[in-house]
């Protein structure tokens, strides 16, 4: 017994444990799903932070452009001021003496105190330097020649000249700036020097986190405002930037490294994602460029592309919340999809279920339509049998008359009296003969085009003999033809309901009134029957197409005429109406004109 019941469990426990892995692994595939748009959104707000600062480069870059612009703009015009004194211009056209010199030392020594310049220098046609503003240091440059400096050689052939490099004396770098001194006759006398060196201007850049170099046109850098950039190049030297390189002596003693830089990410011409080997290793930086033109050099900053912690997590939560979120939404209209194949699957059978019932109740109504009719054509029967049984008796009477004539050879009034016995005969078989029609059961949905007033006229003549014996008084207006499309047989029914029910409601009346009409209005044929029997009681006027609803005594009827009328004209899209008028009630049977095709 215990076996039998482990053995029905086995199978729900498989069922819950399918189930339950299938759920542990929704729960998995969400999850991962959620961890992905949550690296997804970490990259791309990484992502969104690096064209950030790739877009504030230039802008900071400009700022940083200005305050070394405004540095050398000021000191530009010194050297070519400082070439026009008459003091220097005399002491360059005759040979210097030492009194001279200390007297020119002396005064550049003020000038560069005031001017606040790093040193003076005046250099003679030959590029030696006679007189400088630091005549009583170590790094003295009076008595060196300074010839091979290339802003010399442009002084000499342009006027004016400026260069960047370390100085071969005193070891230290700066930038150049020099203006020729002429004589009355504009023949070169020498030239007059300023070096700029810029410790300051590095001092007030590495205030902030970012890295700023200045390299030439060779692509060395020169300045920079953090340790161990200087003197890095950021391209390849070949043998011609090396030899010129030497000549001039511009990074004199300085050993040059090459920099390495891998692009990672391109934002557009000067800004780029690079992976740079720096002095304090490898790391990326968002590098964006500034083509210095007037100097011919390139500003450089270098941002680390770091991105705020919130930010970060802000970013994921959203990636994570938009995923969940999809996937609800998924579940919510997977769930709306199932519940739509539910309901149509529902809605078919139910369709199936319907047509199925509706079969069975068009095959009961046909049923309940046959059988009013024979209980309608069983009471008719009765009156029909009185009516024919009189034309019966007279016909006897007359062969009887026919046989005497013949024996008496009066064969002319024998012709004659043929004749209204040929008539009552004609009647009894049109009787019979719509007794069968109204009988017979006529095939569902037909529709033929027909005259209302011929149907009209065969219900009157099976309800001839009632209204003769109940001395019913007939009123009929009739237009002719009133062409409708329908059945026949079933209109027909439906008026003998309606005649019926009107000599019910005749039967006690005073007055024994009985209205048929027919009349056409807005493509519609108004067939109604009006009679004097009292109205319907407004009670029961809503209810008098009721199935099983009658107000005659028990056993005159079932209460379903004037319900299987209704269903007649309804199915071939008419409309049957009752209502009361001054005496009595009016069954209105309302069907649109058949037009002729």
């Amino acid at each position: 017994m215990l076996w039998f019941v482990s053995f029905i469990e086995q199978p729900v426990n498989m069922a819950m444990t399918s189930r339950h892995l299938r759920l542990a692994l929704y729960c998995v595939l969400i999850l991962a799903g959620a961890a992905v748009a949550g690296g997804w959104a970490m990259r791309q707000a990484d992502r969104h932070a690096l064209e950030e600062r790739a877009k504030r480069g230039p802008e900071q870059l400009n700022l940083y452009a200005n305050s070394l612009h405004t540095l050398i703009e000021r000191y530009r015009a010194l050297p070519a001021v400082l070439a026009l004194d008459a003091e220097l211009v005399a002491a360059l056209s005759a040979p210097v003496t030492p009194e001279v010199q200390a007297a020119l030392n002396r005064k550049l020594e003020r000038i560069n105190g005031a001017a606040q310049s790093s040193t003076l220098e005046l250099l003679d046609s030959t590029g030696l330097a006679v007189a400088a503003s630091n005549w009583n240091t170590s790094n003295s440059y009076v008595g060196h020649n300074y010839g091979f400096r290339p802003y010399f050689s442009q002084t000499r052939s342009k006027g004016a000249g400026s260069f960047y490099a370390v100085g071969v004396t005193s070891g230290i770098p700066g930038y150049f700036l020099s203006s020729a001194v002429l004589d009355a006759d504009g023949r070169f006398l020498g030239a007059m020097v300023v070096k700029l060196e810029f410790p300051q201007l590095e001092r007030e850049w590495s205030l902030g986190n970012d890295t700023l170099l200045v390299s030439d046109a060779r692509g060395i850098v020169f300045i920079a405002n953090q340790p161990g950039w200087r003197y890095r190049h950021l391209r390849e030297l070949n043998d011609s930037d090396r030899s010129a390189i030497s000549d001039t002596r511009q990074y004199h003693k300085q050993p040059l490294t090459l920099m390495n830089a891998r692009t990672l990410l391109s934002f557009d011409d000067n800004s780029y994602l690079a992976r740079v080997d720096g002095p304090q290793g490898t790391a990326d930086y968002v590098w964006s460029s500034l083509p210095l033109s007037t100097e011919g050099w390139t500003l450089h900053l270098l941002q680390r592309p770091g991105t705020a912690a919130d930010d970060r997590r802000n970013a994921a939560l959203a990636g994570i919340g938009l995923w969940l979120a999809l996937v609800f939404l998924g579940l919510f209209l997977l769930q709306r999809w199932r519940l739509a194949r539910l309901r149509q699957r529902n809605r078919e059978e139910l369709e199936q279920l319907v047509e199925a019932r509706t079969r069975d109740l068009r095959t009961a109504q046909d049923g309940l339509v046959q059988s009013a009719k024979l209980a309608a054509l069983g009471q008719m029967s009765a009156a029909l049998a009185h009516e024919i049984n009189q034309p019966l008796t007279a016909q006897r009477m007359q062969l009887a008359t026919l046989r005497l004539l013949l024996d008496h050879g009066r064969v002319d009034d024998a012709y004659k009296a043929l004749a209204p016995l040929e008539q009552m005969m004609t009647r009894m078989a049109a009787l019979t003969g719509h007794l069968k029609t109204y009988a017979r059961q006529s095939p569902s949905g037909l529709r033929e085009r027909l005259d209302l007033a011929s149907v009209v006229d065969h219900s009157l003549e099976l309800m001839e003999p009632r209204i003769k014996e109940e001395a019913i008084d007939l009123s009929i207006q009739l237009i002719r033809p009133a062409w409708v499309r329908g059945d026949a047989i079933r209109l027909e029914q439906v008026l003998i309901n309606l005649l019926r029910n009107a000599l019910d409601a005749l039967r006690d009346a005073p007055r024994k009134h009985l209205q048929i009409r027919i009349e056409a209005n807005q493509q519609l044929w108004h067939l109604s029957v009006s009679d004097s029997g009292g109205g319907i009681s407004e009670e029961n006027l809503s209810k008098v197409f009721d199935p099983f609803f009658t107000t005659k005594p028990v056993g005159d009827g079932l209460g379903l005429g004037l319900a299987v009328s209704y269903a007649i004209v309804h199915e071939i899209g008419g409309r049957l109406t009752a209502c009361n008028h001054a005496d009595g009630a009016r069954f209105t049977l309302t069907l649109p004109i058949a037009q002729e095709s």
